[in-house]
């Protein structure tokens, strides 16, 4: 479904992240994956290779809120690859910090994370994107930017922009063919969802219809989807992927 296409996954080393990169390299896209740490993008890029000698897979480590450290790796892609087909900005972080222990530094590093590093790569790859004549952006939201949450404010809030962000973007960049959507997933079995405290996740499930959380590969699925072909008319959307939690 991907064949050929040069993806970029930022947030790549773990869960949906990884779960995303994974399922683009079964598809036939040549990957380059972003994390936080030299030695988490290693890990996930021999993992990957490990799994499958035939996965192009590279990671880098920059720091995704400096515009200039995005685009020295973003003109890097360009030079060996030729074009960027798909971004998909998934890094981010979260919280259940009450609000009256809440500290502005942690608050920034929530926003910075999650809502200025998405529009930092956007910004910086839709120049590549508007020479090519095409491209994809894939901003990871989540259910809380529609229902918010009982602790942890900046999360919801970050998502929250995230959306606005894609619904923007999307009307800014479709007469250059740029098409901008992003994934709300629910609950979902990764690390970052492990470390929540268990009062908070056992209401959680109790909301979920289908009775259970969502596994990293079901998240891809969708990825994949909004990526390829087959959602080519479909842009501004904000897709719920949670199994109908919180409906």
């Amino acid at each position: 479904m991907l064949e050929n296409k040069i993806a970029i996954v930022t947030g790549g080393t773990r869960g949906i992240g990884l779960a995303i990169v994974r399922k683009f390299l079964d598809n036939g896209a040549k990957v380059i994956l972003f994390g936080s740490r030299e030695e988490s993008v290693n890990k996930a890029v021999d993992l990957l290779r490990n799994e499958n000698d035939t996965y192009e897979v590279t990671g880098y480590y920059p720091n995704l809120c400096k515009a200039e450290e995005v685009d020295e790796i973003f003109k890097d892609v360009v030079d060996k690859y030729g074009h960027i087909d798909i971004l998909i900005n998934n890094a981010g972080v979260t919280a259940t910090t009450p609000i009256e222990e809440y500290t502005v530094d942690e608050f920034d590093k929530t926003m910075d994370i999650n809502i200025k590093a998405t529009f930092v790569c956007s910004k910086e790859v839709v120049k590549y994107m508007k020479e090519e004549g095409k491209g994809v952006i894939i901003n990871t939201s989540s259910m809380v930017s529609l229902y918010g949450q009982p602790r942890g404010v900046a999360y919801p809030t970050s998502k929250y922009a995230v959306n606005g962000l894609t619904k923007s973007l999307a009307r800014e960049l479709g007469k250059y063919n740029i098409r901008v959507n992003a994934i709300a997933p629910g609950v979902t079995n990764t690390d970052m969802v492990a470390n929540l405290p268990k009062e908070y996740i056992e209401p959680l499930l109790k909301t979920i219809p289908l009775g259970r959380v969502g596994e990293p590969e079901e998240l891809a699925n969708a990825y994949l989807f909004l990526a390829s072909d087959l959602a080519s008319y479909i842009t501004g959307a904000v897709l719920s992927v949670d199994g109908a939690a919180m409906n």
